[in-house]
């Protein structure tokens, strides 16, 4: 029977919680293709990172709600930079890997989609690893629908990388 996950409490990101956020992250960048990043972030990048976001694209954590320990963390950024963009946003999601399956990944999801729905975006588009099964099932498990493949974009750990786009329209 598999333990049960964690309580979990969604809330802003701080500037202290950049230390966590790195380590998080730069698991996904040495160990992964969940980020096509080729380089880790120091915990002073982390901290310039979040203090660059504000409004719906502040960064957001999970935490345990026993432990408060940072267990993952979200983001929503702008889609691309022409005017015409300004109703989508990119969504980008981590979960440290021991918690994984716990519910985590859709409680930051859930909490991303609230935001962009109050600040008044339409759609949110996904890219994730094409290969990545978890992140696409998460992405589905709350609306998101692939809207088609990019093939080959990326190359790390020696091999090619196609992406997965995934659309939810608010």
């Amino acid at each position: 029977m598999p333990t049960p996950g964690p309580s979990i409490i969604v809330r802003p990101a701080t500037l202290a919680d950049a230390g966590a956020i790195a380590e998080i992250y730069n698991r996904e960048v040495t160990s992964s293709t969940a980020t096509f990043d080729l380089v880790e972030r120091t915990t002073q990048d982390q901290r310039q990172w979040l203090a660059a976001r504000s409004g719906a694209f502040a960064a957001i954590v999970a935490a345990d709600a026993a432990t408060r320990q940072v267990i993952g963390f979200a983001s929503l950024s702008p889609y691309k930079e022409r005017a015409a963009y300004r109703t989508t946003v990119e969504n980008s999601v981590y979960v440290h890997r021991d918690f994984g399956g716990h519910g985590v990944g859709k409680a930051l999801m859930q909490h991303l989609i609230g935001v962009a729905r109050d600040s008044g975006f339409h759609s949110i588009i996904a890219r994730v690893e094409a290969s990545g099964d978890a992140s696409r099932a998460l992405h589905a498990s709350v609306g998101f629908e692939l809207v088609g493949i990019e093939r080959e974009v990326g190359r790390k750990f020696n091999r090619w990388l196609s992406i997965a786009v995934m659309q939810l329209m608010l």
